[in-house]
This record gives structure tokens, sequence and C-alpha cells, in this order.
């Protein structure tokens, strides 16, 4: 089987007609695969975010990752761009459903797509892709430890956001959930009362909590890295995605 790929920028009319720029990857084989937008972390759209990217077109999905600091600081580095989003406390989420539905149908204009899409995010990403789960007209959602859909960010905190555990009646697709027991932004006390709200609505979801990892357990070039969590957690992913991304839409 042909496993040839292409990554590159790309430009996306995103919220509100504004250009901005994304990563896009994507297997070169004739499909039809499904699609998953990546929503970067807190320290933006960076080698690390873009890398995950890749790692989904090399497992047969056309990936793509706005970034989503395009506006606050257009051709800076992701160190400058996410210090300016910081400075002005982070991304709307209006904003931010708005960019993830231009990634959305980017990836379903594709002629190789087989209609499917999903959303993955990281850190304050997974909050922005369950936002983005109950928002819009998705397939399936992983949320990997993101802070503040329960709760609000400690004063001093530059994030502006609010809790949205109230939206979860609106979640459109099944949710895997990625968490660190040792974590304080989601607590385990905070993904409990997720999953409390999650089985009032009878959504479908599975969550895994890792004994002996916090936050950013993902991140291979942080002191925050565990491996084994790591390495389960993609296997769950790309379980998770071949369930609800395979075959076509009804």
């Amino acid at each position: 089987m042909y496993d040839g790929m292409m990554a590159e920028t790309v430009s996306i009319t995103g919220h509100g007609g504004d250009d901005i720029e994304a990563y896009q990857a994507r297997p070169l084989g004739d499909g039809p695969y499904g699609g998953v937008v990546v929503i970067h972390h807190m320290p933006g759209y960076d080698a690390a975010t873009k890398e995950i990217t890749r790692r989904f077109a090399a497992n047969g999905y056309a990936a793509i990752m706005p970034n989503l600091y395009s506006r606050e600081a257009p051709g800076a580095s992701p160190d400058d761009a996410a210090a300016a989003a910081r400075a002005a406390g982070g991304v709307p989420d209006g904003r931010l459903v708005g960019d993830v539905a231009a990634a959305a149908h980017t990836l379903r204009s594709l002629t190789t797509s087989n209609g499917k899409v999903g959303v993955i995010g990281y850190c304050s990403g997974g909050r922005q892709s369950f936002l983005a789960a109950c928002s819009l007209d998705l397939d399936a959602a992983v949320d990997c430890y993101g802070a503040f859909v329960v709760g609000t960010p400690p004063e001093g905190m530059p994030l502006k956001v609010g809790p949205i555990v109230h939206m979860t009646k609106d979640l459109s697709c099944p949710l895997l959930g990625l968490f660190g027991a040792e974590d304080s932004y989601p607590s385990p006390e905070q993904v409990e009362e997720l999953r409390a709200e999650l089985d009032k609505h009878q959504k479908t979801y599975d969550f895994q909590i890792y004994e002996g990892a916090g936050h950013a357990f993902f991140a291979v070039d942080r002191p925050s890295y565990r491996p084994e969590a790591a390495n389960d957690g993609w296997k769950r992913i790309f379980d998770w995605f071949g369930r609800y991304l395979s075959g076509g839409r009804d």
C-alpha cells in the first residue's frame, strides 16, 4: 500500500471571513479518508503540534491544524504569538468555533474525504475540542486534559474563559477524554463532574485517567512527558477515530 503524504502550510477562510494560516497533512493515496482537526495547545502553533498533525496523516487521516493565533501575531514565532494571545486573554470561544468549522469544511472538501471529521485538542485545546464538539456537527472528539471545561482559571492566570460544562447537552459526537491523575487543571474532581454531566445527558464517551501523570503528559519535549501514558493514549485515540471516522456519513 502506498504510504506517501503531503504536509504543507495552507490558508483557510476562518471566523469572520479572515484568512488564517493552517498546517495540513494528508495521505497521497486514493482514500477515502476521515479527517481530523488538530487544535494546538496554549504554547501555540509549534513544531510539536505540527508533528502530531503529520502523525495523523501517517496513520491514514487527512489532518489540519489552524493557527489560532494568526490574528494576534501574524508571522511571529510560536513563543511570541502565544505571548500575544495570552495578553489578549486567549482565543474567544466564538472565534474558535468559526475557525474549527472552517478547518472541518476544508477537510470535507478534499476529493479523498469520506465526509467524516473529528477534532482533538491538548491543554487549552482540549477545552476547545469539547467546545467545538458541542457547537458543530462533528463525528468524534478527543479531549486531552482540557482545562476549564469545568471550573474557572485561578486569579492571575491570563486566560479569560469560563466553564462550558453546561454545553454537554449539545455534544454532537462521541467523546474520548484522556487525563492525568496528578493534574490540577482539570483536577480528578473536575473530570468526575464532567463525567456526571455526560451520564446525565446519556452521551457516548470514554474516559481514561492515568496514575502518575499530570498535565501535558503527551508532550515529548517537556519534563511532564509520561511515555507509558502517552503510548496508551495514542492507542486509544486511533482506536476511537478508527471506530467513528471510518466508512462514510449516512
